[in-house]
């Protein structure tokens, strides 16, 4: 299974993150398949970079974000772009 997830690149008590495509059973700071935006919550406010393309492309083949990530997406308009497919609405209209 695949996830969006945040990789923690920053140093000691100066968190810095990379949203990140990887495999569920890959380690936190692990080998990411593709980087599709960063995170930094100490900056004030909190600034939070997202290629929307990357991650509705990602989102479409069926990859999972964390809590957090959707979280992020949401707040972000990734969602807003992001149309998914309803098995169960499209076997209704037919």
């Amino acid at each position: 299974m695949v996830k969006i997830r945040l990789k923690r690149i920053g140093a000691k008590k100066a968190p810095f993150y990379r949203i990140v495509v990887m495999n569920a059973r890959s380690p936190r700071d692990g080998r990411a398949l593709e980087q599709v935006g960063t995170y930094a919550p100490q900056a004030n406010p909190s600034v939070v970079k997202i290629d929307h393309e990357r991650a509705i492309r990602w989102l479409e083949q069926g990859a999972k974000p964390s809590e957090t990530v959707h979280n992020l997406f949401r707040k972000n308009g990734v969602y807003q772009t992001w149309k998914p497919e309803n098995p169960a609405k499209k076997a209704e209209s037919e």
